[in-house]
């Protein structure tokens, strides 16, 4: 697991990158445009732009963290891995404790 003492779990990602990681849990497995427009009305925002939006995918993909596959010839889905899954949780967990605090 991607964990060091003051960063968390997923501490190698941006906040963009863990946002999309929470929304992909959130819905499931999905497409591109769903998560663009999930996370433009979770944040009030007019626009995400595909140039930010599918490289941080690909990102994902390439740590293991999520999972692409072709839904039709232009169409790609995105799911979490196991991996994903767990680091998710443990970010979470993270997030809900101490948030690394060093103790005393």
């Amino acid at each position: 697991m991607s964990q060091t003492k003051h960063g968390g779990p997923l501490h190698d990602l941006t906040g963009f990158q863990r946002d999309l990681l929470v929304a992909i849990a959130t819905e499931g497995p999905t497409h591109g445009l769903g998560l663009k427009s999930h996370l433009e009305d979770a944040f009030g925002v007019q626009e995400i732009h595909h140039g930010r939006l599918y490289p941080n995918l690909d990102t994902l993909v390439e740590k293991g963290l999520v999972e692409k596959t072709a839904a039709d010839r232009r169409t790609n889905e995105y799911a979490l891995t196991a991996r994903g899954r767990r680091e998710l949780a443990a970010h979470r967990e993270w997030v809900a404790g101490d948030g690394g605090e060093a103790e005393a």
